[in-house]
């Protein structure tokens, strides 16, 4: 590639020289180097964009070898911050207990309880901030109110990416979406409004309150069906809540499909094994949800690295 000449020049290379990459990491990458390099320039007023970078290339780097750094870096720290994978299964049994196991699985759990105050919260500011942009659309601050809560939803995609990629383990921006500082103001906030990704920030915000919801349910319903189930012999031993009694006097009948009938040690060793089995089958449904809410994230969060 030919020397830069200005910023944006610089920018533009190191995009390329990033290409196929993943697309937070490029978000990071574009952002840090226009912060150096504009605090260099800061530092240097009489100094143009040409002979700053020409002079700066030993320090800094060129785009390739900054991409480089980048890529070996992000390697490095990926490994350093992932979590200990379990032991690999060879039996499909192995499999499936084995997701106790994997970090991953009380990961995507914890976000789907936080998620349920998190969608709450994402979804009354983006109903709130649109529906008083819309009232104020025809006086004097109805513009600068909605520029300002489009800005804010940038900022809360911002905190959601911290949330996803320490929970869900899915690689996030850790920077705002690079943005060409040459540009008038008014340029700025066209190409904001243009970007695919400021309104699907939006959508994400909408669709956080269904989905914390439904993941709340998931994350507390399921298992406490499982852990009742898998209590019941105890209950029926100890006589918890009168469940002893009202099996032995006839009170509670039950159907497996046979016909109905009074429950016994039998039954109640059955309710243990299905709930034992449900409360897997609801570790690998979580860890499930987990990976496909990180990759909805990702598509909806992320600015889309264009050469």
């Amino acid at each position: 590639m030919s020397t830069p000449q200005t910023i944006k020049e610089y920018l533009v290379q190191l995009r390329t020289a990033l290409a196929g990459a993943d697309p937070a990491m490029i978000q990071d990458a574009l952002y840090d180097a226009e912060e150096h390099l504009r605090s260099e320039l800061a530092e240097n007023p009489g100094m143009s964009e040409a002979e700053l970078l020409a002079k700066i290339s030993t320090s800094y780097g060129a785009p390739e070898e900054v991409a480089d750094i980048y890529r070996t870096t992000e390697q490095t720290v990926a490994r350093a911050l992932r979590t200990p994978r379990p032991r690999p299964r060879q039996s499909a049994l192995g499999r499936f207990f084995g997701v106790i196991a994997d970090p991953h699985t009380y990961g995507a759990l914890f976000y789907m309880l936080l998620a349920l105050a998190t969608g709450i919260f994402y979804f009354t500011w983006a109903v709130l901030g649109l529906s008083l942009s819309t009232g104020f659309a025809f006086t004097l601050i109805g513009i600068p109110f909605f520029l300002l809560f489009m800005a804010s939803v940038r900022g809360l995609s911002l905190l959601e990416s911290r949330i996803v990629e320490g929970m869900l383990g899915v690689r996030m921006p850790r920077r705002p979406p690079y943005v060409e500082r040459d540009w008038p103001w008014l340029k700025r906030i066209g190409d904001m409004l243009r970007d695919p990704r400021t309104w699907s920030m939006l959508l994400y915000m909408l669709l956080m309150l269904p989905l914390g919801i439904a993941y709340f349910i998931i994350a507390v319903v399921l298992p406490c069906i499982s852990l009742v189930l898998m209590f019941t012999p105890i209950a029926m031993a100890f006589d918890f809540f009168g469940l002893g009694s009202d099996f032995a006097g006839g009170q509670v009948t039950i159907n497996w499909g046979f016909g109905p009938h009074v429950p016994g040690w039998g039954d109640a060793i059955g309710m243990f094994i299905v709930g034992f089995f449900l409360l897997f089958a609801t570790l690998h449904t979580v860890r499930a949800i987990g990976h496909a809410h990180g990759a909805l994230a990702k598509h909806l969060l992320v600015k889309s690295a264009r050469v």
